[in-house]
């Protein structure tokens, strides 16, 4: 080899390491925002993990003002509110009468009908439900009564057709088949987070489902609920 083509072949090499080093950065600024993104997309997976299931946009967790907001309603006919067992409605509607210092609350929809109040029906997934609850009570001292579960009573359908927008959105549920003597299997489909569940379940024999959204500890947080209004002696319902 001549010494011009080893001149040569040493400049192409230079020339090569030279574009091989700019293109570096450049290699690394095309794959940063994929990098950011694969974080964001994890921190939404986190956040998503930490953060109450809501139904609706009603999370588990709000106060018992905030769901008494317009906004949240989440019923029909048109013009339903949230009537709770401290409102003096609620003895038309066959609930408990309460006091505000009550440390659990149990609300419904309802709405003023021609021979007055009437129970709304909760819409899930476009439909009517038979029947719905949602549930508060103060935790560990706290003087807000939070959302701690809402439950709904739905047809068979609605409940095959949300099975699906559940997966859907929060992915292949976990099956859970518990025996009914009487009329055999009951399929249970749970989705989890690290704060909250999902239920959904086909009651056999009845072409119906019940959907509850529930915060997780909560089964202690009541029975401590409990314990309070015994060693009180007032009223918590």
């Amino acid at each position: 080899m001549t010494i011009k083509r080893i001149a040569c072949v040493l400049a192409l090499l230079g020339g090569m390491v030279s574009m091989a080093a700019q293109a570096q950065p450049v290699v690394r600024e095309a794959n940063a925002p994929g990098a950011a993104s694969k974080g964001t997309s994890a921190e939404a997976r986190r956040r998503s993990q930490d953060t109450p299931f809501a139904f609706r946009g009603i999370a588990l967790g709000i106060t018992l003002d905030e769901f008494r907001a317009g906004s949240t309603v989440r019923a029909t006919p048109l013009g339903s509110v949230p009537v709770c067992e401290t409102d003096v409605q609620a003895g038309a509607l066959g609930m408990r009468l309460k006091s505000h210092e009550s440390l659990t609350v149990a609300c419904r929809w309802a709405h003023r009908a021609d021979d007055g109040w009437a129970v709304s029906q909760a819409v899930v997934d476009g439909a009517p439900a038979q029947e719905h609850v949602p549930r508060f009570a103060r935790a560990d001292g706290q003087s807000a009564l939070r959302l701690y579960e809402i439950s709904f009573v739905i047809d068979e359908i609605t409940a095959e057709d949300l099975r699906d927008a559940l997966a859907d959105r929060y992915g292949t549920p976990r099956l859970v088949t518990h025996s009914a003597s009487s009329s055999g299997a009951m399929p249970v489909y749970a989705w989890e987070n690290a704060v909250s569940s999902i239920t959904l379940c086909f009651l056999p024999g009845t072409r119906n489902g019940t959907l509850t959204y529930l915060l997780k500890g909560s089964d202690a947080w009541v029975k401590s609920v409990v314990r309070q209004w015994q060693a009180s002696g007032a009223e918590a319902g």
